[in-house]
């Protein structure tokens, strides 16, 4: 199914951090509700905060509340054709991992979330819920992430604001060393009261904009083949390590195919699979033409020198202890907020898609053609990774 990237508001309503919050997201995009509504009527029908989740009882209580009707679909394929036009509430589940359950909206077939659960195989519908008024074919019921929005809700945006620096200036008093005991204890008191008058975590409330405020995804590209070719495994990591270092990756099967994933910052990761899908396909044709296949022999040989032959700039050099000490520092701020990123997006996987990574190394092929490899790795060396902009990317030369 098409798949478009919104999170139901969460970042314009002045919430941060990592959550694993797809009841309430899926709510609020299905609703139009604003997502800080939705999260604290969530909040006060679980009796706790929704930040990590909602029991499924308590968003049907909740749903039903709103007149939505639930069909119950256990056991079917998550496809188009399982669901209804209109906007749709979808609870999904994998069989294999009973604890892992997710809550997506899907409008007119088109899902609408910060990551993709279409393309997860394992993925199966366990009920839906529609509304009577949003049954017809319809677009989406609010304004998408971005867009204008009326005078009611920019008030209540400017309410919730004032709260949350209301929040973070009682938080700075709490931890600043110059005030008294009596200064940090109402500061604290203060906070806790408000913080659970609007079901509101610390978290929440966290001003770190370096890491905390950073949105993130997870995308899907298909290659042929249940088995994926080492050189193309290279370029996935080549990619993520000179190119986007935000980003991470890891593959899986689905039927016949080989599926690479991608995580990180969304736009680093839309980017990310453009040029990968690019330069899947300038590869592969490359060494179709000059040796008639690329996933083994010679064809595969080349292609793997073609990505071991792409320049390195990311990777340590030895001319950097001549660098001046303040280009030497920059950059360890640089690399300091990617591991920051990094290790973020990973967290955001494991909490959000139930997914943790684990390294493997794989043996190698039996063949190898020295000379296609060196081939290769002469036209690789040919791509130029800078642009005017200081921004890296490809291109032939």
């Amino acid at each position: 199914m098409e798949f478009i990237w919104n999170d139901g508001g969460r970042a314009a309503s002045g919430f941060v951090g990592l959550t694993g919050d797809c009841v309430t997201r899926s709510i609020a995009i299905a609703t139009g509700t604003s997502y800080r509504d939705v999260y604290r009527e969530l909040g006060e029908v679980s009796n706790k905060t929704p930040r990590n989740g909602v029991c499924t009882h308590h968003s049907e209580a909740y749903l039903k509340q709103l007149r939505w009707q639930y069909t119950s679909a256990r056991g079917q394929r998550f496809l188009a054709d399982s669901l209804p036009k209109g906007v749709v509430v979808v609870h999904l589940e994998m069989p294999t991992r009973r604890r892992h359950g997710h809550f997506c909206t899907v409008i007119d077939h088109v899902i609408h979330d910060t990551w993709n659960p279409s393309e997860e195989p394992d993925y199966q519908i366990v009920g839906y819920w529609t509304c009577a008024a949003t049954a017809s074919e319809t677009t989406l019921p609010c304004p998408a992430p971005g867009s204008s929005q009326n005078a009611e809700q920019v008030t209540t945006q400017k309410e919730f604001d004032k709260i949350l620096h209301r929040l973070r200036a009682l938080d700075s008093t709490a931890n600043n060393h110059a005030s008294t005991e009596g200064e940090k204890r109402n500061a604290l008191r203060m906070m806790q009261n408000l913080m659970l008058r609007h079901n509101l975590s610390r978290e929440d409330i966290s001003d770190d904009d370096n890491v905390e405020s950073v949105c993130f995804t997870r995308r899907a590209c298909p290659v042929n083949g249940r088995r994926a070719c080492a050189w193309e495994k290279w370029l996935a990591a080549y990619l993520v390590t000179e190119i986007f270092p935000m980003t991470g990756w890891y593959y899986g099967v689905k039927g016949n195919r080989t599926l690479f994933w991608f995580y990180g910052p969304v736009e680093d990761v839309q980017n990310c699979i453009t040029l990968f899908r690019e330069l899947l396909l300038t590869i592969a044709t490359a060494a179709q033409l000059q040796y008639g296949g690329h996933s083994r022999g010679s064809g595969a040989s080349y292609a793997e020198g073609y990505v071991r032959g792409l320049p390195c700039h990311n990777s340590p050099d030895d001319d950097d202890a001549t660098q001046p000490s303040e280009v030497v520092s920059e950059t360890a701020l640089v690399h300091a907020r990617t591991m920051a990123v990094q290790d973020a997006a990973r967290k955001w996987l494991r909490l959000e898609c139930g997914v943790s990574i684990v390294t493997t190394y794989g043996s190698g092929r039996n063949q190898h053609d020295a000379a296609a490899a060196d081939r290769g790795k002469r036209h690789g060396a040919k791509h130029d990774v800078t642009a005017e902009n200081g921004r890296k990317r490809l291109g032939s030369s």
